[in-house]
């Protein structure tokens, strides 16, 4: 018979677990717009766009650190801005999230399917795309 200990032990364990592999899927089934079960650079970048928006509420075209949120640190932001204004234009801040989804694409393969999103480097891509 199992224990109520055991049963609250392996649900601790799962909660535990689960919810990066879950976000990581998510992440594929919410953007994944041609349902191939993967992402693609296009896909990732679509949506990326879409948060950049989000995230400029005073229209200026610019994110700076604070409307960031916390998606890059000080010295990441420092190296995404080679024109040094404090900001990232949108082909700035895309080229973050390129350079982040080669990053974890370790096998070259031009997609990224959910164990690869749960890669450090890819839950490092996910925060420039929520």
């Amino acid at each position: 018979m199992i224990s109520r200990l055991s049963v609250a032990l392996a649900l601790s364990l799962a909660l535990l677990s689960g919810p990066a592999w879950s976000a990581s899927g998510n992440a594929v089934k919410l953007f994944d717009s041609d349902n191939d079960g993967t992402l693609d650079l296009a896909e990732v970048k679509k949506v990326a766009a879409g948060l950049f928006a989000k995230l400029d509420p005073d229209r200026d075209g610019t994110l700076d650190a604070r409307e960031l949120r916390g998606r890059l640190t000080a010295k990441q932001l420092a190296a995404a801005d080679p024109d040094r204004d404090g900001t990232l234009t949108l082909d700035e801040y895309l080229s973050v999230v390129e350079q982040r989804f080669n990053a974890a694409n370790p096998d070259k393969d031009g997609t990224l399917d959910a164990k690869e999103l749960n890669s450090r480097a890819g839950r490092a891509l996910l925060r420039l795309m929520r």
